[in-house]
């Protein structure tokens, strides 16, 4: 492709956690070697770039946040372009392709990639190429690689004259299968490197040590040793990602540096942790955790339904092993420059904003950098050319190759594997400072629900949360817990059997407030509302009550509609959350449904089936939910796990709308899907 002219398109990214952005980018460095050059932006800067002129064509890779919502980043976007005054030929001249990033754990995937779809071809926009929907849940690259792969030949297609186009349907569905190519790229070779190492630099895999038979034993496929037949397949493996970072460790000291610094968008809150409660007894199987926040002295509101989110830092022990790992513990607290390298052959190459300048080595492995994250092929593409040891090399290229997408699935991302598991695992793999900086996503403040209310609680905040408990693998054989619930936990661990803790010196930490758009009670207090929340997706459903409770003492002459409340836990005697409190506020007349159920304690009465899930008790009440939500226009709340829970309940109110309102399954699907719509059926889960 020497001295061809590089043909442009415009790559557009809207990005929550970095996801996006990274394959973005990954897209625009390939893109140099099948001759075209991409001009990236973020969507929020969109005043940089006019979609109604592109003539060229564009890519879009979005993601998608929270139970649905387009991310932060492209909210001004989306407006822009949701403006009703736009003619519908609007974007007419505009060819496009997304790529939508989701997780089929939650009931609307990859929505915020439909809802720019829909809107761009509502507005006289055509694909060029058809919309890739890749799922976190299986694995993103799943889909990624091959729509990747297959996005080249539709833009080489692009830009051939119409009448010399032959046979250029690329419309194929990625969410499903990978597309197919009319054509090889002829300089497929600078993206994707052929490996075919002797065998006498290969481990004989295929034999167990020296302990009997070896020509009948075999050594089982782990993260360090593959099956026989992957060890002698040739690799088809990513382009070398171009280090773009230059990373100089001084001798002088880091600078001291604030929290505040690592979101300059947040309004920062440095607060004390004044009382800790664990509600559930020690024969538990999970502990929960309820600490109490003071904001007495901050300008932080929040009403219940809103969360705030915990800046917290990786585990010490972790950062520690880590700088071991890179030979760099004796220089933990120096300062770190960083710059971007001269002649960089990446695009838009920056220093990442979320290391604040000036720092030390210790602080960007401890607040800023995500170790725990799983690293990326890209990453281990990396890793491939700082190994030393032949058979550890050529194990990191299956990893990372097409051919061993199966085992880093298996072995790497099932298991959670970290950078400092790989480096355990792969001992002569010895990257420089730059390689982490570069690959490691920004570590995240993790959001909590308030499980209570300002009405109740002035000054106060609450946050409930599980002390995640991470299970070993036969490569990380110590147990490790969750990364903010485990820092939580430690701090207030001798402090959950007293009443409050020490008031002069109470562990303090970081906020910010994450206001929700519409998971908040009913303006009208007559509404009645329906919430579901088993486990810790009980905390905002105090929040509601306790402000339910000081609105009706503040208006004694207001009708106030009913209140039902599905709570559901293991085991009665170990984990049922805020019993004292939900039997006060029926006994109030606050609530005036409480449905428990508890899956594993035995029936109360000996041959009657007593409902385990909420998800039961919802249908045994179904002439009433039919009753709240399409006869008396009352709200429903769900709130807790996304992966399980939350799809059994959509699914059980479809069939209580079927069976009550003699509907068939997809006019159910559709009441529920108006009802959402209308903000009456409202979700806060995670995975």
């Amino acid at each position: 492709m020497c001295g061809e002219i590089k043909k442009r398109f415009l790559l557009l990214y809207g990005t929550q956690q970095g996801q996006s952005k990274a394959i973005s980018e990954e897209i625009g460095q390939q893109a140099e070697h099948h001759g075209f050059t991409a001009d990236i932006y973020s969507l929020k800067d969109f005043k940089k770039f006019n979609l109604e002129t592109e003539r060229d064509p564009v890519v879009i890779v979005i993601s998608t946040t929270g139970t649905g919502d387009p991310p932060d980043a492209a909210i001004r976007f989306l407006k822009e372009i949701q403006n009703k005054e736009h003619p519908v030929d609007y974007f007419a001249n505009l060819k496009y392709a997304v790529l939508a990033l989701g997780d089929s754990e939650y009931t609307y995937f990859c929505n915020g990639g439909k809802i720019i779809d829909w809107r761009l071809q509502e507005l006289g926009a055509k694909h060029f190429y058809e919309t890739g929907y890749a799922d976190d849940c299986v694995g993103l690259e799943l889909v990624v690689d091959p729509w990747i792969e297959g996005l080249w030949t539709a833009l080489h297609s692009e830009f051939i004259p119409r009448t010399e186009k032959k046979n250029t349907d690329h419309m194929k569905n990625m969410s499903t299968e990978k597309p197919a190519t009319d054509e090889v790229p002829e300089n497929l070779e600078l993206r994707i490197q052929a490996i075919n190492l002797e065998h006498s630099v290969l481990p004989k895999y295929s034999l167990a040590e020296n302990t009997g038979s070896e020509s009948n034993r075999v050594i089982k496929p782990s993260l360090l040793h593959s099956g026989s037949l992957l060890s002698q397949s040739n690799l088809n493996v990513p382009v070398l990602p171009s280090p773009y970072l230059d990373v100089c460790v001084l001798e002088s000291e880091g600078q001291s540096t604030d929290l505040s610094l690592l979101y300059p968008e947040e309004k920062i809150f440095n607060i004390s942790i004044i009382q800790a409660k664990e509600l559930t007894s020690a024969d538990a199987v999970k502990t929960v955790l309820m600490l109490e926040l003071d904001i007495s002295n901050t300008s932080a509101e929040f009403q219940p339904g809103d969360s705030f989110s915990i800046i917290c830092p990786n585990p010490h022990e972790e950062v520690e092993m880590l700088l071991e790992k890179l030979t760099l513990a004796e220089k933990r607290d120096c300062q770190v420059h960083l710059g971007v390298k001269l002649g960089t052959k990446k695009k838009g190459a920056s220093v990442p904003g979320y290391i604040p300048e000036g720092c030390s080595l210790q602080f960007i492995f401890t607040w800023c950098l995500e170790i725990r994250a799983v690293p990326k092929k890209a990453m281990i593409r990396a890793l491939v050319e700082h190994t030393s040891n032949a058979a550890e090399k050529r194990r990191l290229q299956e990893l990372c190759s097409k051919q061993g997408g199966s085992d880093y699935n298996h072995f790497i991302r099932d298991n959670s594997i970290s950078i400092l598991d790989l480096l355990n695992v792969f001992p002569s793999c010895s990257p420089p400072l730059n390689l982490l900086i570069e690959h490691l996503p920004k570590l995240q403040a993790r959001p909590y629900s308030a499980a209570s209310s300002p009405l109740y609680h002035p000054g106060k905040v609450h946050i409930v949360f599980t002390v995640v408990e991470l299970p070993t693998c036969p490569d990380r054989p110590a147990p490790r817990k969750g990364v903010c619930t485990g820092w939580l936990a430690e701090l207030v661990s001798h402090m959950y059997d007293t009443a409050e803790l020490k008031k002069d010196f109470p562990p303090k930490i970081s906020i910010f407030a994450r206001p929700s758009t519409s998971f908040h009670l009913p303006r009208d207090p007559s509404v009645p509302i329906l919430m579901v929340g088993p486990g810790t997706g009980i905390a905002p459903f105090i929040g509601f009550l306790q402000h339910r409770e000081k609105l009706k003492e503040q208006n004694k002459e207001r009708i106030f509609g009913d209140t039902w409340l599905f709570f559901g836990c293991r085991s009665h005697e170990n984990e049922y959350l805020f019993r004292q409190e939900l039997r006060h506020f029926t006994d109030s007349g606050v609530l005036t449904h409480l449905k428990v159920c508890f899956s594993r304690d035995p029936p109360i009465n000996a041959g009657v089936v007593s409902p385990k899930y909420v998800q039961d008790f919802l249908k045994i009440c179904s002439s009433d939910i039919a009753k709240v939500l399409t006869k008396e226009n009352g709200s429903i709340y769900v709130c807790g796990d996304a992966k399980n829970m939350a799809k059994d309940v959509n699914d059980a109110l479809a069939n209580i709308l079927c069976m009550e309102l003699n509907m068939d399954k997809l006019e159910a699907i559709n009441t529920l899907a108006v009802l959402r719509d209308q903000k009456c059926y409202l979700q806060d889960v995670w995975s």
